[in-house]
């Protein structure tokens, strides 16, 4: 089967944000990637190509760095937050300003946010699967994807520069064309999701934060041989770059109206962020496009709004 593809190649992204999960600092959430390609999606549809249908996304990561801060005598990195600035009250501006300073917390009246966020710097590249586009408006199709990119915010934040958009056909039954379609995502590391990792550690009786932590605790065992030598081994339970990632969302409030609401025609609801493993590894590795491709999944039954692998999907169904 043929399938198309809009590869948008080394995107440069300043101050994205890091919080993937609610306890996990790290490479942006599935769910910032899907929502960025949903946004591009609504930006392209506006500018004549309406029947463009941006289905699944790969990412793959060349460059990642979180905001840190090591001091001479520290032992570990600090996180660099991003936050409100100081709230100072009027008295304070004086001669002594350093020493008598009040911060939002004590100012009186103040009545400002005060939200702390990690934030990276980082280079990606996506490999999106689209539908819909007439052959005759390739050239123009790329034009406008390469002016609405740079207008964008991905997870977070601001895109600094891109290479221009390119268009691949791709035969999945033609092991060449597959190679050449991942090269273009060297040098790098795509996100592939290891769910399966925690189903198999669940079934053996472990909660879900006892399947996640079974898989990336690092283990430090010894051997001694007949001779009295003692030898050390480091590592996990399972070979591999294996991370926690956050891919959706659990409702935990039935489905209804909230008030003063923006969007009156949805209904809404209170949900929690949903966590398991995901794996990053180097795109020669792949050799099914549908492992690496990202799409939305509802499975109301269990109240789930995921994303997840397209091989994922095949595999456990809903």
């Amino acid at each position: 089967m043929t399938r198309f593809f809009l590869l948008l190649p080394q995107i440069k992204i300043h101050n994205a944000n890091a919080m993937s999960s609610p306890y996990t600092i790290g490479f942006p959430a599935m769910t910032a990637w899907l929502g960025a390609v949903h946004a591009l999606q609504r930006q392209i549809q506006q500018a004549e190509f309406a029947d463009v249908q941006l289905t699944s996304v790969a990412v793959s990561c060349h460059y990642h760095e979180v905001r840190t801060y090591k001091g001479n005598n520290d032992f570990s990195n600090s996180i660099i937050h991003f936050r409100s600035p100081l709230v100072f009250d009027e008295k304070y501006k004086d001669k002594n300003f350093g020493k008598n300073f009040k911060s939002k917390f004590d100012a009186p009246l103040t009545g400002e946010a005060f939200i702390e966020e990690a934030r990276c710097h980082l280079e990606v590249s996506l490999l999106i699967e689209y539908q819909g586009l007439d052959s005759d408006y390739l050239d123009q199709f790329k034009q406008t994807v390469d002016s609405q990119l740079l207008r964008m915010k991905l997870a977070g934040g601001d895109v600094l520069s891109a290479k221009p958009a390119e268009l691949l056909v791709v035969d999945e039954d033609n092991d060449q064309e597959i190679k050449q379609a991942l090269r273009k995502l060297m040098l790098g590391h795509v996100l592939i999701e290891r769910r399966d990792l925690m189903i198999a550690s669940m079934k053996d009786g472990k909660d879900a934060l006892e399947a996640l932590l079974d898989h990336l605790k690092i283990m430090h065992r010894s051997t001694q041989d007949e001779d009295g030598n003692v030898t050390w081994t480091t590592g996990r339970k399972t070979a591999g770059w294996l991370v926690p990632i956050a891919t959706g969302f659990q409702g935990i409030s039935e489905l209804g109206n909230a008030k003063n609401q923006r969007d009156t025609e949805t209904q809404h609801r209170f949900a929690e962020s949903v966590v398991t493993l995901g794996e990053f590894v180097m795109p020669y590795r792949i050799n099914n496009l549908d492992d690496m491709l990202w799409q939305y999944h509802v499975d109301l039954e269990q109240n789930l709004y995921l994303c997840q692998t397209l091989s994922t999907s095949n595999t456990f169904g809903d």
